[in-house]
């Protein structure tokens, strides 16, 4: 008999093994936690995104953060920064010149995504939404009456279309405030999961006298806010010049149905600038930034060192990570309203047409220079000799505007 047969032969059948450790396992997890600290890093990196610029920016300890921690160090060292990129694609249109910038800001990218929950102040039958209604049905009359000339009778089966033509709604800037963190239920609710995780983590501390969680937990809350508190936050999210008299337009491009245009009017953050990222302004990382990162992150990966040594009473250690999961996942996620980013705003207008030439003839008729600032983003192609015509006109109207307006201030000199 072979020395490998001999082997086989004496081992024991034991069906129950596997058993026994999925039991063992599903009593006290163990290494779990300590897994779990390296997943989600993305997550945590936008929910620090949404509320910093104080120096308290609450969010929760959570599965993520030693992951997050290594990556923010390559973030601060070889790209200078820490904020995120923005996570909904748009444009940013100078108002007067037509200039095109494609947006960097996490800022910009927040407004333009959340429009349609904060356009009306949060109201579901607001200025906005009924005037696109009211587009809405002018285009299905419209197609029903050409289903009916095609074939009588057709008209009826003709769908309401989910978008037509284009929504310009226009807002003046009121007083920016940057380094405003926002003051809502996505701030607070920081401060609400952290007292939930030290209330959890007291459980074992109290009933068994096992301080190992409560060692673990506060350490955790004690480096995820000294991470949100970094100067840098505030600094890269509002990388740009106040008191902007400019005029922008805020789109996601050809075949969008909304278009935001906002008026400086002196008050507001230059959101050319601020489209353009931390590149327009000097604010890369410090040495001091860089090196605090570097610390934090070492600190980060010394505590997921010690969150595996822990072999009792692991539940509330997965507890108190899910529950800041769940905060940073709410966060990261949450629809915002302008202000809470720093940038007021106040509605005044919205012109909005089923035919999208229609909408930006109406809104450069009011807004001399901002619908030709928009037409060659919107239509890029050839216009007819009657588009061309009256936009013509529309410029030479503005022209004769601008050098009454630049008499009127040599006058007053």
């Amino acid at each position: 008999m072979s020395p490998l047969t001999a082997h086989l032969l004496r081992r024991k059948f034991e069906p129950g093994v596997p058993s026994s450790e999925f039991s063992v396992q599903w009593t006290q997890p163990s290494d779990v936690f300590s897994v779990l600290l390296i997943l989600g890093g993305d997550v945590v990196r936008r929910a620090l995104a949404q509320v910093a610029g104080s120096a308290v920016t609450p969010v929760a300890f959570s599965f993520g953060w030693v992951a997050y921690s290594i990556t923010a160090v390559i973030s601060a060292i070889g790209e200078n920064k820490l904020m995120p990129p923005p996570d909904c694609a748009c444009k940013v249109i100078n108002g007067r010149t037509g200039y095109v910038r494609e947006n960097s800001s996490w800022i910009i990218g927040r407004i333009m995504r959340d429009f349609e929950s904060w356009m009306d102040g949060g109201m579901r039958n607001g200025c906005i939404q009924s005037h696109l209604h009211g587009m809405l049905d002018q285009q299905l009359e419209k197609d029903r009456c050409a289903a009916e000339k095609k074939k009588r009778g057709s008209g009826k089966a003709v769908a309401k279309r989910s978008r037509a033509g284009l929504c310009v709604s226009f807002y003046k800037a009121d007083h920016a405030r940057p380094g405003y963190p926002g003051y809502d239920l996505a701030y607070f609710i920081g401060f609400a999961s952290t007292v939930l995780q030290i209330g959890i983590a007291a459980i074992p501390c109290g009933m068994s006298g096992d301080w190992g969680i409560f060692l673990v937990t506060v350490p955790g809350i004690l480096l995820s806010f000294a991470t949100g508190s970094l100067s840098q936050w505030s600094k890269e999210k509002w990388a740009c010049r106040r008191n902007c008299e400019k005029t922008v337009i805020l789109t996601k491009g050809n075949g969008s149905q909304h278009a935001i245009v906002i008026i400086g009017d002196g008050k507001g953050l230059d959101l050319e600038d601020l489209a353009a990222g931390p590149t327009s302004v000097d604010v890369s990382a410090s040495y001091t930034t860089r090196i605090t990162m570097i610390l934090l992150a070492i600190l980060w990966i010394l505590l997921l060192i010690t969150a595996a040594g822990i072999k009792q009473n692991t539940w509330f250690l997965l507890a108190i990570g899910g529950v800041g999961t769940l905060q940073n996942l709410f966060v990261a996620g949450w629809r915002r309203f302008p202000s809470a980013f720093g940038v007021p705003l106040k509605y005044i207008d919205v012109i909005g047409k089923p035919k999208v030439m229609n909408t930006l003839f109406e809104v450069e008729s009011k807004y001399s220079r901002v619908g030709r600032s928009m037409r060659d983003t919107f239509f890029p192609g050839k216009l007819s000799p009657q588009e061309e015509k009256k936009w013509r006109e529309f410029e030479e109207v503005a022209d004769d505007l601008d050098s009454s307006l630049t008499d009127a201030e040599s006058t007053n000199w």
